[in-house]
């Protein structure tokens, strides 16, 4: 049987048996329905009502019973899985996971799905080995965080990395914000929102051009699911402005570009080459038109002598390299790792306990 990959973020997780040259075949929304029991009931006349839960938050782990509940449906309805005969699973860890999640998932693979092996591995690191990579930089732009990690030989410089508790739902709300605003008697919900900022969003070629359009009123029709009309116009324009200037979502922070730079400073400057000239983008909102050429010519204004340059996928990966690279690249190590035996085994585990994932897996 071939391992599974997981990568769990707070809005989709991903999920299949290590195949690099393909997506992940289980994608599914993190968030899910449960039924809770109501607070304030007699036993006897339990009440339950159904919730909306989050099992990750900010591309932490936080509702463990709500994540075990997921990963038991990916893993023996999705993937086929027979209870009493599982196999081996990779998972992808995202910058600064505490090492208490750590604990607590290895805890829950073998004592609760009976894993026959597991290892974890950060997800910069993943996302490079999915491009050939081994050394570089990867800026990752999720649903709940923004994270940007210098990797060298494979590990993360995490002195040097920086994780900012924005990402695309931030996005999508500062969205529905401006909507709301030029759309005054419309009620646009954050999941109509969201489905606008997939379709509408885009990058202004630079500040000068991003001002320009603002006094612009040119804009086109949109009908929302309940058959509502919107018009969208500059607005399209704010959610990839504000990853360049942070102060349209109210920060106080440099643009991505210059953060992406401003974080190699503490590694030795012999190394600031091979990691700037290996930039990865990750994550579905750095597809948005016009999201790269304005990377590059931001690049071209940061205060590095050295300029950020873009790895280009390898034509053989499939084209949604930029969504699902850290599972691509679990999909590539999987395929060393385990073969290899350099995973976490049941008995390792029963001996020392959940604390030796630190030790097995990085």
């Amino acid at each position: 049987m071939d391992p599974v990959v997981i990568d769990a973020g707070s809005r989709l997780l991903k999920a299949g048996t290590a195949v690099p040259e393909q997506t992940p075949p289980v994608i599914i929304p993190t968030r899910m329905k449960r039924m809770v029991e109501e607070e304030q009931q007699q036993v006897d006349n339990a009440s339950f009502e159904e919730v909306t839960v989050d099992p990750v938050v900010r591309g932490v782990i936080k509702d463990w019973d709500a994540m075990e509940d997921l990963l038991h449906y990916v893993l023996y309805t999705g993937l086929e899985w027979v209870e009493g005969n599982e196999g081996q699973i990779l998972f992808t860890d995202p910058l600064s996971t505490p090492k208490a999640v750590r604990e607590q998932l290895v805890q829950l693979m073998f004592e609760t799905f009976n894993v026959s092996g597991f290892y974890a591995s950060e997800q910069a690191v993943l996302s490079l080995y999915a491009v050939g990579r081994i050394s570089g930089c990867t800026v990752d732009i999720g649903h709940g965080k923004i994270d940007i990690a210098p990797v060298l030989e494979g590990a993360v410089q995490h002195i040097a990395s920086r994780r900012f508790e924005i990402g695309g739902i931030d996005l999508t709300t500062l969205l529905s914000g401006e909507l709301s605003k030029s759309n005054p008697h419309v009620n646009i919900s954050i999941s109509d929102a969201e489905t606008i900022k997939e379709r509408f969003a885009c990058c202004a070629e630079d500040e000068d051009a991003y001002r320009k359009i603002q006094h612009l009123n040119e804009s086109e029709e949109h009908t929302l699911p309940d058959g509502q009309v919107i018009r969208i116009g500059r607005e399209r324009y704010t959610v990839g402005e504000a990853l360049f200037q942070p102060s349209i979502l109210g920060l106080e922070a440099h643009g991505i570009v210059e953060q992406l730079v401003r974080s190699i400073t503490t590694v030795s400057s012999e190394h600031h080459r091979q990691l700037l000239e290996n930039t990865v983008l990750c994550g579905g909102i750095t597809k948005m038109p016009g999201f790269e050429d304005r990377f590059q010519r931001e690049a071209l204004l940061s205060t590095s002598s050295i300029r950020p340059s873009l790895v280009k996928p390898p034509e053989y990966m499939p084209d949604g390299l930029t969504e699902y690279s850290a599972w691509i690249g679990g999909a590539i190590l999987a395929k060393v790792v385990f073969p290899q035996n350099q995973h976490l085994t049941k008995g390792e585990y029963d001996e020392t306990g959940p604390s030796i994932v630190h030790r097995k897996c990085f």
